[in-house]
């Protein structure tokens, strides 16, 4: 499965056109219903979807909506525009992308906001039927919540100062990294490198933010999310090193509904010119190639 993979210079340029241009949202708070494409992209909503033994999906069609959990601050990603109430990104494609192949349009979408330590409390309770925003799969959540992919493959990468001597995440012993709470960068780091004081916080965003001001000395999380906010403020920011990690994103669904995992499965597996459509749309703006990781098996 190809990593994603940064061209310097010419990359940051062309994702800051993006950040610019599709950076999206409905709502203000945590959740909100529907949204203004801007993407270009449309897709099929599928009609007599009938998936039987799925509880979620079920629920779904007693509602006659969606509830997906999302994340609103990764340019490129998932973003959300305060200023215009639109949404964009790869995985907001995704997101209605899967949506439509479960009949359900655009307009009939309710996103939440959920931030990474919240995740498996928020699809185990119900409170959102899918969650798609940079979730990577591993064991442990695994234990407590079940996914659908991987539908996207990336490396745990650095975002230091423009000023910055490091060049690997090794050249920041001593100092402070931040990352999102309960997120799988941030165990990695108070796991593998002890010598680095892990910084955790709700957000992503917040991690830029004490990064600008000095509160700590570098930012890490997948390559794919940096390399948005590096492009957002090029004099500022920029992406060291090589990814030192292999991030697998899923599709977080509740554990044990082994029938819309399957279905899910099923459109991305079949959908190979859709996300290749996406990709372009969104992060292969940023002049990056990648290929779609083959998707795991529904146990």
């Amino acid at each position: 499965m190809a990593l994603f993979t940064r061209r310097k210079g010419a990359a940051l340029a062309s994702l800051a056109a993006i950040a610019a241009l599709s950076l999206t949202a409905c709502g203000g708070g945590s959740s909100s219903s529907g949204d203004e494409d801007t993407s270009g992209l449309n897709f099929d909503v599928a009609t007599g979807v009938d998936i039987s033994g799925s509880p979620t999906f079920e629920k779904i069609k007693k509602d006659g909506s969606v509830t997906i959990g999302v994340k609103e601050d990764q340019p490129g990603l998932g973003y959300l525009d305060a200023a215009t109430g639109e949404r964009s990104g790869f995985d907001v494609e995704i997101a209605r992308w899967m949506a439509a192949s479960l009949g359900v349009p655009s307009d009939k979408i309710n996103y939440k906001l959920v931030d990474s330590a919240n995740r498996e409390q928020a699809i185990s309770n119900g409170d959102v039927d899918l969650y798609v925003g940079t979730y990577s799969i591993t064991d442990d959540r695994k234990k407590m919540v079940g996914f659908v992919g991987p539908y996207f493959v990336t490396g745990q990468g650095l975002l230091v100062k423009k000023d910055s001597s490091a060049t690997s995440i090794d050249d920041l012993k001593g100092k402070k990294v931040c990352s999102a709470t309960g997120s799988t960068p941030l165990q990695n780091i108070q796991k593998n490198y002890k010598g680095i004081e892990a910084v955790g916080m709700d957000k992503y965003s917040a991690c830029v933010d004490a990064l600008k001001s000095g509160s700590v000395d570098g930012v890490t999380t997948d390559e794919a999310i940096l390399i948005g906010y590096a492009a957002q403020d090029p004099d500022n920011l920029k992406v060291v090193g090589k990814p030192f990690t292999t991030e697998r994103y899923g599709i977080g669904i509740k554990k044990g509904d082994t029938a819309l995992c399957k279905a899910m499965s099923k459109t991305l597996t079949d959908g190979g010119d859709t996300w290749t459509k996406i990709y372009d749309a969104t992060l292969g703006k940023s002049g990056t190639k990648v290929e779609q990781p083959k998707v795991d098996s529904c146990s």
